[in-house]
């Protein structure tokens, strides 16, 4: 074992994981604000390692591009919404069940961060890619998920289009909120999932003839 390094119990991270974690956050959330205030293209990896008071060198070991520090933050909604799938009661529809949630606001309320990030993955080429790449990476987990949930396999083709689907409404009703509610300080979990479920709908009519 390393030295500063502690054993895992129930599987909970050491404290050296959970300050990396940290630190990932705290990176990833002055990248947003100085790409809000300056821009993408204006902002460089040296001026967010300085915003957080840590060496070039440190930043750069933790992500490979200035883009790429957002990808905590971006994984993070999608984990949140993946956790409350993992709720889904076996004898409830997936449309029923997000309609549950937007009823009773149980999704939490995002951030003014968050919507600001998203709404720049819509014009920002390189932003896009690594909101995609957050999507990509949840891909896998969503399709065990629906595995576990039908008793079928993961490989399957159709549990990876059903995945595949379930991903991208998920991705399509972040970004509706986003740029709906985005200058709402009053929106909340209920608008959150709401739009996700009119995302769902949309998935669950099929394709058009």
């Amino acid at each position: 074992m390393e030295r500063g390094q502690t054993t895992q119990t129930n599987d909970r991270p050491s404290l050296v994981q959970r300050r990396k974690e940290a630190l990932r956050f705290e990176i990833a959330a002055e990248a947003v604000r100085l790409f809000a205030s300056r821009g993408v293209t204006g902002t460089t990896g040296e001026e967010i390692a300085q915003a957080v008071g840590i060496s070039a060198r440190t930043l750069w070991r933790h992500f490979p591009t200035k883009e790429s520090c957002v990808l905590p933050l971006l994984s993070a909604g999608l984990e949140s919404a993946i956790d409350q799938l993992g709720e889904w009661p076996p004898d409830t529809g997936l449309l029923d069940f997000f309609t549950g949630l937007a009823r009773n606001a149980v999704l939490p309320p995002a951030t003014p961060l968050i919507l600001d990030l998203i709404r720049m993955t819509s014009t920002d080429p390189a932003l896009r890619a690594v909101w995609l790449q957050a999507h990509d990476d949840a891909l896998p987990v969503l399709g065990e998920l629906l595995a576990r949930r039908t008793g079928g396999s993961a490989d399957d083709l159709r549990t990876k289009v059903h995945a595949a689907t379930l991903n991208g409404a998920l991705r399509a009703g972040a970004e509706d909120f986003a740029h709906r509610y985005g200058d709402d300080p009053d929106a909340a979990g209920s608008e959150i999932a709401a739009c996700l479920l009119d995302a769902l709908h949309a998935a669950s009519d099929g394709l058009p003839y």
